[in-house]
């Protein structure tokens, strides 16, 4: 009769152990606390948040802005310049400039205002391109400051889902934490009651240490995400985030062929786009380079009025002139910077090419990446189904005295081995798509 007994406790004691493993724990720490008292965050709100604070995006807005006023003066050349002036003077009758000069010119007494126009007629197309290669410059500033709210925003994004999956392996190391408390606790009672030995009360709480360690390593790498979360952000201090896992479900890889992929991607990046405006950048300002052998043709005009003058001097005075300026020999300077302008056009072409290989790689490899990743969420489904199947046979056959706890206590360490897998294989693959989705220049 006792012994009858004493096999009902024993099976009901397991029954409970049963159940406690298909219901997931309480969330207990100090970080789960604290998260579910913090702030709902999405992506979307975050992504928001780090545009906004970044210094490094508003750093590349400015230098777009200041690359603009660069277009401006350049053009400024081919506008006229005017330029108003009041002069007075004073001298002995007779005064000549003697000295410094190879002309002797007179000087007069005058107190006269006038006006100057300066107009630039042709310099056979250097100012045109000069004007070209600074609008080309600023194109790619503004694609460079594209570039770097993308590289924000996949930051933002990265440590956004390793917040999340940081949080989803601490509820699975708490949920292993409370499943084999409640194991122990219950071979305890059996233990006492003599049905169970110390050894496998010694098995349980061995277990139940390897699951508190799990859940300490989880618990800080869920603060430091947070940090890192918080810091990319724009804030000094941890916030208390609680991320909120978007409604998107998985959807399976790009099935374009990568050549695809990478012509898409040279095509829409804004570093190659930025890189494709400096080599054209530069080859404008090469042509303006060869340019300085050609002549330049100026019109200058002047007229004024000279209320107060001596005798020799007119009350009004005016003309119009034609200045034609010729380069001969400067000591080759002109051929140096010409030179150096082609090199310097060389030289981008080359960094362009490279930059175009790499990135040919890098879509290469996160394709690679992305299918691998995909195929990982098919495996590690099955090993959660396995893992569960296996716990539960294990438990089973350990209700039923047909084993130790010894094989029930892998099959537990197999299973939250499994829900750690399939934790993470959901996540890394969120961001090897986002990666992808990177690589090819385009928005999430």
């Amino acid at each position: 009769m006792k012994a009858a007994m004493r096999l009902a406790l024993f099976l009901a004691l397991l029954g409970r152990s049963a159940a406690a493993q298909e219901q997931p724990g309480a969330p207990g720490g100090t970080a789960a606390t604290a998260n579910s008292d913090g702030k709902l965050l999405t992506i979307e709100e975050a992504e928001a948040i780090g545009v906004r604070n970044n210094p490094q995006i508003s750093a590349g807005k400015l230098r777009a802005l200041e690359s603009r006023e660069f277009v401006r003066e350049a053009r400024s050349a081919l506008m006229p310049e005017v330029s108003l002036s009041v002069t007075g003077v004073d001298s002995n009758p007779g005064s000549r400039i003697a000295a410094g000069f190879l002309t002797n010119p007179t000087l007069y007494p005058r107190a006269a205002a006038g006006a100057t126009v300066n107009q630039l007629i042709t310099d056979f197309g250097r100012t045109t391109n000069l004007v070209s290669s600074s609008e080309f410059h600023a194109k790619a500033e503004d694609q460079n400051a594209l570039a770097t709210e993308q590289d924000i925003i996949l930051a933002v994004d990265e440590a956004f889902y390793n917040t999340l999956e940081t949080h989803a392996l601490l509820q699975v190391a708490q949920d292993t934490v409370t499943t084999r408390q409640t194991l122990v606790d219950q071979v305890q009672a059996l233990t006492d009651a003599k049905l169970r030995s110390d050894l496998d009360l010694s098995f349980g709480k061995v277990d139940l240490a390897r699951a508190k360690l799990l859940l300490l390593e989880s618990n800080n790498n869920y603060e430091a995400s947070l940090s890192t979360l918080s810091a990319i952000l724009g804030y000094s201090d941890r916030q208390n985030f609680r991320p909120v896992e978007p409604e998107q479900q998985l959807s399976a890889p790009p099935l374009l062929d990568p050549a695809q992929l990478i012509q898409k991607a040279i095509e829409q990046r804004p570093e190659i786009q930025a890189m494709q405006n400096e080599v054209a950048a530069a080859e404008k300002f090469g042509r303006s380079e060869h340019d300085l052998w050609r002549p330049t043709v100026n019109a200058l005009g002047v007229v004024g009025q000279a209320p107060a003058r001596d005798d020799h001097i007119a009350s009004w005075y005016g003309g119009v002139g034609v200045n034609i300026n010729i380069p001969v020999f400067n000591g080759f300077l002109f051929s140096a910077r010409a030179k150096s302008a082609d090199l310097e056009t060389e030289m981008k072409r080359k960094k362009l090419e490279d930059m175009e290989n790499n990135l040919a790689r890098d879509v290469r490899d996160s394709w690679l990446d992305t299918q691998k990743a995909y195929a990982r969420l098919t495996v590690t489904k099955q090993l959660l189904e396995q893992a569960n199947l296996a716990l539960e046979l294990a438990q089973a056959r350990y209700k039923l005295g047909l084993s130790s706890i010894v094989e029930f206590s892998q099959a537990e360490l197999q299973k939250t081995d499994a829900d750690l897998q399939d934790t993470d294989a959901k996540y890394q693959y969120r961001l090897r798509q986002i990666m992808l989705a990177y690589q090819m220049g385009e928005r999430r």
